[in-house]
């Protein structure tokens, strides 16, 4: 906790660790809010190491701040200054309300924020709704009271995306959404080069990666330290939001580093690996909470070491967008057949890009291609979301560098429709180097723990039911299917589907904690990196006996 200043009763909270390390059912209970069960809760050896190195353990990431405002039990208030109905939304189902509720929208962003409602009823959209403001929220009475009907898709509405690595995917099959939070500076970048077919970059700094300086170079730190030092402090100030920029060097040791290090990924061939090289440099957005002298205090702990030879530096980006949420209301596209993998057309429900600090609460999807996205998305929750409908391509998608998200009591619902031939379903996804991920109680009656390889590293799948029948993706040259420090905390396999859910045998320097017995059968997943992979598996063939049930619940009363 070197440098730590905003932490308030740290030490006090670490002291409350034993609270945690209880063995009886009764103190189990009384730590995650959940009736003792009829087994005998046990403590992990793990969750007992963890407790003693929080922000430096070899297999688990330290992830009690992830989410919006650092994952706080309440999203703010803002107060009410639009209704769509005094902009012309008419909730009769045929009249198209989008431009009114987009007008609503950017009204409340040129007052500086706030709230516009929408009422109870269904209300048309033939166009993209759009948050483009900060401190703006989209508020609906409620998921089963306020409807919004989407008519076409983003191909109809923006036009046909590519890849910008060749071939005849389209990229709404990973990208945008029919809700779309992002800066509008941003949003209108990206859409001015899909136009162009100039196939852009997604991330925060910008559509060629180029719009970005430098603040200041870092000196040498440790993954875990929650302070810096800077060569210039001039251009820090607290509350503002800063990326750290780590570059790879000819050896890949930055590469190697976030697999855990050792042989196996020091033997691992990377050169060709052309897809998760250009992800690199690796990009993590965090506010500066104090600044004394060149002692720079930030809010949360270095996801990794920082070094010389990665050029390490703090620097600008293209602008956030911060403290905007949607809440209360279902997302329902037409009902078409699922498009082939990788043609989707751009169903899509709600994506954040390039957002810090906002949140959906409350939402649900149905019909589309693609659930929620988090698109070069930091600090943002997803609280009570829910996928439904015809089947889905990506129920939820995390990418493109996302760092530090929360989804929780998320549901994923059964098809109510078969899948068409040559379809794909995956899961709650991560990938492109995005870390310190939660998806926390979740109900998955489809769909798997998918990654798409790019090297996702730190991520946390805790307290998940999940009927496991989906695939991961991925492209060869997108290198890895895991970095270190991977954790599955308490997973309930209703199907016995071993396939990405227990991961002593596929991710380095990781844990697989509280899973019952399952098996290999259809997809047979092979590790990336030869020789002992340092991973951990405890309390494996049980169900809920695992205390504390809920690891990121846990991490987080760490510090209380």
């Amino acid at each position: 906790m070197e440098g730590r200043t905003d932490m308030g009763n740290a030490n006090q909270g670490m002291a409350r660790r034993s609270l945690l390390l209880g063995t009886t059912a009764a103190a189990a209970a009384a730590l995650t809010g959940t009736p003792a069960l009829a087994a005998t809760p046990q403590v992990p050896s793990l969750w007992r190491e963890f407790t003693r190195t929080p922000f430096t353990h070899p297999q688990i990431p330290y992830v009690g701040r992830a989410g919006c405002r650092a994952g706080a039990p309440r999203f703010p208030r803002r107060p009410v200054v639009a209704d769509v109905r005094d902009f012309g939304a008419v909730p009769d189902g045929t009249t198209d309300s989008a431009p009114a509720i987009n007008r609503a929208v950017a009204a409340a962003g040129r007052a500086g924020g706030g709230t516009v409602t929408i009422p109870p009823g269904t209300f048309r959209i033939d166009d993209v709704i759009r948050v483009g403001h900060s401190n703006v929220v989209l508020r609906g009475a409620g998921s089963s009271r306020t409807t919004l009907r989407a008519t076409k898709n983003l191909t109809e509405l923006i036009g046909p995306y590519g890849s910008r690595y060749g071939g005849d995917k389209s990229s709404w099959s990973w990208a945008g959404g029919l809700i779309w939070l992002a800066p509008g500076a941003r949003w209108t970048s990206l859409v001015a080069a899909i136009k162009a077919k100039a196939w852009p970059f997604e991330g925060w700094t910008g559509n060629r990666r180029d719009e970005w300086r430098t603040l200041t170079t870092v000196a040498p730190a440790q993954q875990g330290s929650w302070t810096v030092t800077v060569a210039d402090p001039s251009a820090l100030c607290p509350g503002a939001l800063v990326l750290l920029r780590l570059a790879d060097d000819a050896d890949h040791t930055l590469l190697e580093h976030m697999c855990g290090g050792g042989p196996g990924p020091e033997a691992y061939t990377w050169e060709d690996k052309t897809k998760l090289t250009s992800y690199v440099p690796y990009e993590w957005p965090v506010r500066v909470t104090r600044v004394h002298g060149r002692r720079v205090t930030l809010e949360r702990p270095l996801p990794l070491d920082v070094r010389p030879e990665w050029a390490s530096q703090l620097t600008t980006h293209t602008g956030e967008l911060s403290g905007s949420g949607v809440e209360g209301l279902t997302l329902e596209a037409t009902e078409t057949p699922q498009q082939p993998h990788l043609l989707d057309k751009g169903h899509n429900g709600v994506v954040l890009q390039c957002a810090y600090d906002c949140w959906v609460d409350d939402v649900t999807v149905r019909h589309v291609d693609n659930g929620f996205g988090l698109v070069a998305a930091s600090a943002c929750t997803l609280r009570h979301t829910r996928v439904a409908g015809r089947g889905t391509h990506h129920p939820y998608f995390c990418r493109e560098g996302s760092h530090d998200n929360l989804i929780e009591d998320f549901t994923i619902e059964a098809r109510t429709t078969p899948a068409p031939a040559g379809t794909q379903l995956h899961g709650i996804n991560v990938e492109g180097l995005s870390s310190h991920n939660v998806w926390s109680r979740g109900d998955m009656r489809m769909g798997t723990f998918d990654s798409h390889r790019g090297l996702p590293f730190a991520n946390v799948r805790t307290d998940i039911s999940v009927h496991n029948d989906g695939r991961h993706g991925g492209d060869a040259s997108a290198g890895p299917l895991f970095g270190a420090r991977f954790t599955h905390w308490n997973v309930r396999v209703g199907n016995g589907r071993a396939g990405m859910v227990r991961l002593d045998g596929l991710a380095p320097y990781s844990a697989t904690v509280g899973l019952n017995e399952v098996r290999e059968f259809d997809q047979i997943d092979v590790p990336d990196f030869a020789g002992d992979l340092h991973s951990r598996l405890e309390l494996y063939g049980t169900t809920d006996v695992v205390r504390p049930r809920n690891l990121y619940d846990a991490q987080r009363a760490l510090f209380r």
